[in-house]
């Protein structure tokens, strides 16, 4: 009986273990941070995610309150950390969409907004 219990947890631990290199690029934290109010439209918008990032593949778009695209230029990505420069958009609620590929070749991608305003 003990050894029929073993062959049991011995694909369960394999499973485990592989579920967890097999895992997704998610979004760790952001500067501004989600759903934060800044007093005034920030120079940047930088995001870090819980694994590093395919520069080629991944990418970050941000709206102003009136739907007008305020990023500026290629993002940057180093490692597990993207971040793409702002011009002034005014007061408002910013709309940040990303999209990452992670070393892994896994795709994820996501949404957040930031207010902007006193």
């Amino acid at each position: 009986m003990r050894h029929l219990s073993l062959i049991g947890i011995i694909p369960l631990a394999f499973v485990l273990a592989t579920s967890a290199v097999h895992a997704h690029a998610l979004l760790d934290h952001a500067e501004p941070r989600v759903g934060n109010k800044v007093a005034s439209p920030p120079h940047a918008v930088i995001l870090w995610f819980t694994q590093k990032l395919e520069p080629a593949f991944s990418g970050v778009t941000v709206t102003n309150a009136a739907g007008q695209r305020v990023d500026v230029g290629k993002p940057r990505v180093s490692g597990n950390q993207m971040s793409v420069s702002l011009r002034g958009g005014g007061t408002g609620t910013y709309h940040v969409n990303w999209h990452v590929l992670s070393v892994d070749t896994h795709k994820t991608d996501g949404s957040f907004t930031f207010q902007v305003g006193p």
